[in-house]
């Protein structure tokens, strides 16, 4: 029996411009709703999980009438409206301010901006108003990146390339990216211990539900994570096409399909496969 969906939202159940009825190349599509459709009449939960801010999330959720999601790459867990951190020992205090604010205080932020002066970036306005993450653009190596918070003793923060931003397409000197034909990707600067995949995990935990019962969908290789927790992970096909080496990745594990539609449509594709295999 599926018990559970959990979705990334943006390149994977929404398209352009973030719309849930908008298909990957563009045009009106109702796929992705019939995703949520089909979930519904089959009594299973969708979580999504997202580099979003909670409150443009539990938006989301109010809409589609579910009742927990994962914020900010799996900083932070709503589950019947309770909020968890998942951050370890940093969570806001009167005392340092917000898990953003404390990050900031710790200098990484200038640190990774300085380090790689014209190839990384605020991706603003996103990267406003936020409770944890610190969000950029750019292109960098996040191995590199980590390497430099632990030398300078910020190992209790990670670098997470949470993807391509495909508004943004390839870039060059011109715009002030390092060379031409390079991607821009979406950083989050996050706290060591938190990962979507960790949040998963503490949602399926508390609600009780086995691996085998859960998928997850997604487009990125921090998205790729959530197949440690659950029993299939489905990459939406717009996700190898613009990055081929998740299909590299995927390759590695046991449990990761590639879907043959594309972000809302791939999303369908996984839970009316998935339902109907189970039966």
């Amino acid at each position: 029996m599926l018990r559970a969906l959990y979705v990334d939202l943006d390149g994977t159940l929404v398209g352009r411009g973030g719309s849930l009825f908008s298909g990957h190349g563009g045009g009106f599509t109702m796929l992705g709703a019939r995703a949520l459709e089909a979930c519904a009449r089959a009594g299973v939960e969708v979580v999504i999980v997202t580099g979003r801010r909670q409150g443009g999330v539990w938006e989301v959720m109010r809409l589609i009438g579910q009742r927990s999601y994962i914020f900010e790459l799996g900083c932070g867990l709503v589950l019947d409206g309770e909020l968890h951190w998942l951050t370890g020992d940093r969570v806001p205090s009167p005392e340092h301010g917000s898990i953003h604010d404390q990050i900031a205080a710790s200098g990484a932020p200038e640190l990774l901006l300085d380090a790689f002066a014209g190839r990384l970036e605020y991706h603003t306005p996103w990267s406003q108003d936020r409770e944890v993450s610190h969000l950029f653009r750019g292109n960098v190596s996040v191995q590199e990146a980590d390497a430099l918070l632990g030398e300078a003793g910020l190992g209790w923060l990670r670098l997470v390339d949470n993807g391509l931003l495909a508004a943004h397409g390839p870039v060059g000197p011109a715009a002030g990216w390092g060379i031409p034909g390079e991607r821009v990707h979406a950083y989050h600067l996050i706290p060591s211990v938190a990962s979507k995949a960790r949040a998963v995990a503490a949602h399926m935990r508390i609600r009780g539900y086995a691996p085998e019962e859960c998928i997850a969908c997604g487009d990125s290789h921090e998205d790729l994570e959530m197949a440690r927790s659950v029993g299939s992970f489905w990459l939406v096909a717009n996700a190898v096409e613009t990055d081929p080496d998740l299909r590299g990745a995927a390759a590695a594990w046991g449990n990761v399909r590639v879907s043959a539609e594309r972000c809302g449509a791939g999303v369908y594709e996984a839970v009316v496969t998935t339902l109907a295999q189970s039966r």
